[in-house]
């Protein structure tokens, strides 16, 4: 299971952390990553994160602004979102993979968390 939580209302410019708490004792062999969905519009990924942390991809939307961590004896990985916009606004929600190959894509996670509000305000 995934839990993500952190979400909120920020200005713009303003900064928010997210955590995505796994449970179970094989996290550590999980690529991360999270992905958002704005109203009307499809679930989009943000960034991902490779099993031991080695390795990260970020949208073009975002890099310099966001940055996926993980901490695995804590089962838990972090987006650390600073200098937001409005246009970052969405549900966000994480994910869990054993596949690096596609990682970037939407198809292929193997669990998925609940989703947090992230609201950017003008």
């Amino acid at each position: 299971q995934l839990q993500a939580s952190g979400g909120g209302l920020v200005q713009a410019g303003g900064s928010l952390r997210l955590s995505c708490a796994a449970s179970g004792s094989t996290f550590g062999s999980y690529h991360m990553g999270w992905f958002r969905q704005a109203p009307g519009k499809e679930r989009e990924y943000v960034a991902v994160i490779s099993w031991n942390g080695g390795s990260t991809v970020y949208a073009d939307s975002v890099k310099g602004r966001l940055t996926i961590s993980r901490e695995n004896a804590e089962n838990t990985v972090f987006l650390q979102m600073n200098s937001l916009k409005p246009e970052d606004t969405g549900v966000y929600y994480c994910a869990a993979r054993t596949e690096w190959n596609l990682v970037t894509s939407i198809r292929g996670w193997n669990y998925w968390g609940q989703g947090t509000q992230v609201t950017v305000s003008s």
